[in-house]
């Protein structure tokens, strides 16, 4: 018997679909922890599980719940380290950058007349982007000079979160992007996003179409996810003239439109994931508890030995 911790914001369709996957099966007990229902101790367990699923809405919620757990000797998927590397998009673009895997230009400022430096440097059109967030909120698709002057001085009103300026270059997709799912190192499934606005997420009225899988999408897809510290991962790419790049990275992976899309029950992949990660650290655990019988049993021997002559 696994006790999977289940920790989310509010239940939507992907975590009501989760839960019945978990709870269908009979060697699977569910803690639920929803993130703003109660306090944590951060000297204490919140909950004796063997690994915690990590749902939350919240980037900063799921976070720092996912290190608690984690300072605890529980895993968590995904863990902590690769929540951090996606869920801010400095962190992924800089990661992507530095191994060499194709993803947009991007620029970063801390100062309106910088950002707006930045943008004329860009080129236009540009996207003016919050290094976090998620279903395509804040975006903004600037054309000319005064139209990203006007952003700019907007953005910066919101407080101190909007005044890092993230500034990526556009890619003029064909009316479409991709999201591939990856879990531990399988690719496995993709969907086309269309719309006839540039922003195709799903959550802002993209329509879902099943994507099939090439050996170079596989590639990029799974190359991405290993230098991000894998788990369950949809990675979003744009076609271009010069093959797949790579736009952003989610480890809290939405995929209620996916299903039927692509053929594959997907929360069924997600919770066997989970289960084989609370499987090695159970068999992690015992083999650390042997080894340190074994060293005591050791140790005893010489005063044994001893007693009897």
């Amino acid at each position: 018997m696994f006790r999977v911790g289940f920790l989310y914001s509010r239940l939507r369709v992907e975590e009501k679909l989760l839960l019945k996957e978990l709870e269908s099966r009979s060697n699977i007990e569910v803690v639920r922890i929803n993130d703003g229902k109660e306090f944590f101790d951060i000297s204490r367990l919140p909950a004796e599980v063997d690994v915690l699923l990590e749902r939350s809405i919240s980037h900063s919620r799921g976070l720092y719940v996912s290190r608690l757990f984690e300072a605890h000797g529980v895993p968590v998927v995904n863990p902590s380290s690769v929540a951090e590397k996606c869920g801010d998009k400095y962190i992924t673009s800089q990661i992507l950058q530095s191994a060499g895997i194709s993803t947009p230009k991007v620029f970063m400022a801390f100062d309106s007349k910088t950002a707006l430096e930045a943008t004329d440097a860009m080129g236009y059109p540009c996207v003016l982007k919050p290094v976090v967030g998620s279903w395509g909120r804040l975006l903004a698709k600037v054309d000319s000079h005064d139209m990203a002057e006007a952003v700019i001085e907007h953005k910066a009103s919101l407080g101190v979160n909007h005044k890092v300026f993230y500034v990526q270059e556009y890619i003029n997709k064909p009316g479409r992007d991709i999201r591939a799912f990856v879990i531990g190192n399988e690719v496995i499934g993709a969907i086309y996003r269309s719309s006839e606005n540039w922003i195709t997420n799903t959550a802002r009225g993209g329509v879902a179409t099943n994507c099939p899988l090439t050996p170079k999408l596989e590639q990029i897809s799974k190359q991405t996810a290993r230098v991000l510290g894998g788990g369950l991962l949809a990675v979003d790419l744009f076609e271009t003239e010069d093959g797949f790049t790579v736009n952003e990275v989610n480890h809290t992976m939405e995929f209620r439109n996916s299903i039927e899309t692509t053929g594959v029950n997907i929360p069924a992949k997600i919770v066997d994931y989970v289960v084989e990660e609370a499987k090695r650290e159970k068999l992690k655990k015992r083999i650390t508890r042997d080894n340190l019988q074994l060293r005591r049993a050791a140790q005893s021997q010489p005063q044994i030995r001893h007693m009897q002559s």
